[in-house]
């Protein structure tokens, strides 16, 4: 067993009383250390040997080592640990077995789980964290609407943070799954090296409305001479491309918004036309977005296109 010190240098100065206990460290001494003020209660069942506001990683700590020693970081929580960037959530989420029981704690989702804990938590050393896959994966079949369910797994791919392969495998080691047939329908799709969730509603649009598929990601010098890359092009049969840009949530932020609308001004050319389109539009009213783009030359069969 660990000494006190050692284990409070592990946990970034976090106990639980039950380990204290384990220590031979009773509730008076605790009581006296807190009424002097060198230790604080964090929660009914946590201690933290330092006061003032919690960091980040104490804040983590405090949530597993409440939930007791059968449990670990999940959901995007445990993601961000294994490095996913881009997604990030102000509650920490913790995977605890199902039969237990214990006090709400603010800023803290407790997610209940049967799958055996062995199965999930990963054997690396720092704070009880769930694998990665099974960790997006829970997430996304239980937490998440529909979009970001698709898109974070095209993102723990597109960060090469794991393989499209080793989700599926991981997809079935989970059954049952809600949501496993849409998710090994969008993980094929990224196996074959489509890596954003806009590449794979591109895909979709093109598909189902028999477009060519386009160029994804061409360079392209602007007026300043700054190269810039574009979303999805097309070389239309009279000479001219046609560059369709998607833009995410992010875009909409004033600066951004700004800078993209700039952006669109300085690569467009009396040959090449830039359409914009939102990643909203492009998921849930595809048929809008492909309208334009017929309209505009690129060949397709759109309902309501004019021949």
């Amino acid at each position: 067993m660990h000494t006190l010190e050692q284990l409070l240098r592990e946990q970034q100065g976090m106990v639980a009383r039950r380990q204290l206990n384990d220590r031979g460290i009773d509730w008076g001494h605790v009581r006296n250390n807190v009424a002097a003020g060198r230790w604080a209660e964090r929660t009914p069942r946590v201690i933290s040997t330092t006061t003032g506001p919690l960091a980040p990683s104490q804040r983590l700590w405090t949530a597993v080592l409440h939930a007791g020693p059968r449990s670990m970081l999940g959901g995007l929580t445990a993601a961000a640990i294994h490095g996913l960037e881009g997604w990030p959530r102000t509650e920490v989420c913790v995977l605890v077995d199902d039969e237990l029981s214990f006090e709400p704690v603010d800023g803290v989702r407790f997610f209940r789980t049967r799958r055996p804990y062995e199965l999930l938590r990963c054997p690396r050393p720092g704070i009880p964290r769930c694998h990665l896959e099974p960790a997006v994966l829970l997430w996304a079949a239980y937490s998440a609407e529909p979009r970001a369910a698709h898109g974070v797994l095209a993102a723990v791919v597109q960060q090469r943070l794991t393989t499209a392969g080793r989700l599926v495998e991981w997809v079935d080691q989970l059954r049952p799954l809600r949501r496993s047939k849409p998710f090994k329908a969008t993980l094929s799709l990224i196996d074959g090296g489509v890596q954003s969730m806009a590449e794979l509603d591109v895909r979709r649009m093109c598909l189902r409305f028999a477009m060519p598929l386009p160029l994804r990601q061409r360079p392209r010098a602007d007026r300043t001479g700054r190269v810039r890359w574009t979303d999805c092009e097309w070389d239309l049969p009279d000479g001219s491309v046609l560059v369709l840009e998607v833009d995410g949530s992010f875009h909409m932020e004033a600066l951004e918004w700004r800078a993209d609308l700039r952006r669109a001004r300085r690569i467009t050319t009396p040959t090449r036309t830039i359409l914009r389109c939102s990643a909203f539009e492009l998921r849930h009213e595809p048929a809008e977005v492909a309208l334009d783009l017929v309209a505009l030359g690129l060949p397709g069969r759109v309902p309501g296109a004019a021949a």
